[in-house]
């Protein structure tokens, strides 16, 4: 399986989200929900292109909630760098 790892700015980016957007109590425990596939499919994500090329996006738990990450195959570890 899987280990799916939250860098520090992605956290800062979802707690600048919860703060600016209002929104409810329980979006972490949402977004924990939303990555829980990762472990099983890394590579579920679209692959995004040019020089992002090493990323991958995932939408959730609201459809304008970008959940950006790398894979490393590896280390076999997900890393959530960006939430916007």
């Amino acid at each position: 399986m899987t280990r799916v790892v939250v860098v520090p700015a992605a956290v800062e980016d979802l707690d600048r989200l919860i703060a600016t957007h209002s929104l409810p109590a329980d979006t972490n425990e949402r977004v924990k929900r939303s990555l829980r596939p990762l472990a099983d499919f890394p590579l579920l994500g679209a692959q995004l292109e040019g020089r992002w090329h090493e990323f991958r996006f995932l939408l959730g738990p609201w459809r304008w909630l970008l959940i950006l990450y790398a894979y490393d195959q590896e280390r076999d570890v997900v890393s959530i760098v960006s939430v916007q």
